[in-house]
C-alpha cells in the first residue's frame, strides 16, 4: 500500500515560503512608506494565490496526480494560516521595535486621504480615534492571522475547485 502524503507537510513548506516572500515584500513597503497603497495591497493577494496554487499542485503531484476538493481547501487554508502567523509576528515586531512611528505616519496619510474626500474635521477625528484603538500589537496580530486564514479559505475554495482531481475508483 502506498504511503499517504501529508497535506500538513506541504502546507508547512509553502506557508514558510509564502511567509518569507511576504516579509520581504512588507519590508519593501515599510521602507518605501507605501503601507496605505491599495494597488500594492493586491500584490500580496497575488502572492497568496500563487503559493496556494503551487502547494496544491505539489500535493496533487506527490499524491499520484489526485487531490480531493476537501484536501485542497484544507491545504490552502493551512498554508495561508502558517504564513499569516509568521508574517503577523514580523509585522508586529517591525511596528513595535524597529519603526514605532510607522503607525503615526499611516494615520497621517489616512487623514490626508479623508481630507481629500471632503470629510469634515469631526468625521476625520472620529475615524482616526477608531483606527488608533485597533493599533495595539495584540489586535494587529490577531487581525493579521484571522484575516490570512479567511482569505486563504476563500482563495482555497475557488482554487481547489479547479485543481482537484478525484480518483475514478473510490476504493483505491
Amino acid at each position: 500500500m502506498e504511503e499517504k502524503i501529508s497535506t500538513t507537510r506541504v502546507a508547512l513548506k509553502w506557508g514558510l515560503i509564502l511567509a518569507v516572500v511576504s516579509i520581504i515584500y512588507s519590508i519593501i513597503l515599510f521602507v518605501t512608506d507605501s503601507i496605505g497603497n491599495r494597488a500594492l495591497g493586491f500584490v500580496a493577494y497575488g502572492l497568496t494565490i500563487a503559493a496556494i496554487i503551487l502547494a496544491m499542485r505539489e500535493f496533487r503531484t506527490l499524491n499520484g496526480g489526485f487531490m480531493t476538493y476537501g484536501e485542497g481547501v484544507g491545504l490552502g487554508t493551512l498554508t495561508a494560516a502558517i504564513s499569516g502567523f509568521i508574517s503577523s509576528l514580523f509585522s508586529v515586531f517591525y511596528m513595535t521595535v524597529i519603526d514605532s512611528g510607522i503607525m503615526t505616519r499611516a494615520a497621517d496619510k489616512a487623514r490626508e486621504q479623508m481630507e481629500d474626500q471632503g470629510m469634515s474635521d469631526e468625521q476625520i477625528d472620529s475615524a482616526i480615534s477608531i483606527m488608533e484603538k485597533f493599533q495595539s500589537p495584540g489586535i494587529l496580530f490577531a487581525f493579521g492571522v484571522i484575516g490570512s486564514i479567511l482569505l486563504g479559505l476563500l482563495f482555497s475554495l475557488i482554487i481547489a475547485a479547479f485543481i482537484r482531481r478525484n480518483r475514478n475508483n473510490p476504493f483505491e
